[in-house]
């Protein structure tokens, strides 16, 4: 049959099979399988080692690395279909997706997150708590002054990849209040007033107006 003549077709139609992996006709290697996971937000920052379940009810288990990204594929070696009798197992081609988090986000190694402040906190500078992922909070420093969207670094606060760990990455969002008490209303129409002659628009007005 087509076994037999394995040697002496010489690269013929018959061996087509075989050649990918290199040999004439030895032991064929398993098949690749596909398979996906989905994994919390945290488990693809800090890792994570998952159970699958192949079609024939096996259960194969997978350590991810850490920092995974999201729609990442990630070659399991020898986690797929057993070979021929001698020949290596195929691999598993595991395809990730990561859920979002409800506070964080991420850029590479770093890790995203949009900070609170009051109007006043923003003015007049303060130090304020942020969360992190590992869940104990840090202090940061608010300067007076700051406008809203200015990002502020926390070192070594973001993903630990193998040879460096990101920073966590706070996005100044100044909160503006929805109801003011008397005095509150007070103080921001003094504000205003002491406000009055100075046009925040006059930039956006003359760039506005260049080619």
């Amino acid at each position: 049959g087509m076994f037999g003549q394995q040697g002496e077709s010489g690269g013929g139609p018959g061996q087509q099979g075989y050649g990918r992996f290199g040999a004439a006709a030895g032991p064929r290697r398993g098949a690749d399988i596909e398979a996906q996971t989905t994994l919390s937000f945290r488990d693809a920052v800090e890792g994570a080692t998952v159970t699958l379940s192949s079609a024939n009810g096996s259960r194969i288990t997978a350590r991810i690395p850490v920092g995974v990204k999201d729609g990442q594929k990630i070659r399991l070696r020898g986690k797929g279909n057993p070979g021929d009798q001698g020949a290596p197992a195929g691999d598993l081609m595991l395809t990730v997706h990561v859920k979002p988090h409800a506070v964080f986000g991420r850029d590479g190694e770093n890790l995203s997150v949009d900070l609170p402040v009051t109007f006043a906190e923003a003015a007049l500078g303060a130090t304020v708590s942020v969360p992190t992922l590992s869940g104990d909070p840090v202090k940061v420093r608010i300067a007076p002054g700051t406008p809203n969207g200015r990002v502020l670094r926390v070192k070594g606060r973001g993903i630990a990849a193998k040879n460096h760990t990101g920073d966590l990455l706070a996005k100044v969002s100044v909160a503006v209040p929805h109801r003011l008490s008397d005095k509150a209303r007070e103080a921001v129409e003094v504000l205003r007033a002491e406000d009055a002659d100075a046009d925040p628009r006059a930039d956006v007005f003359a760039k506005a107006r260049e080619d």
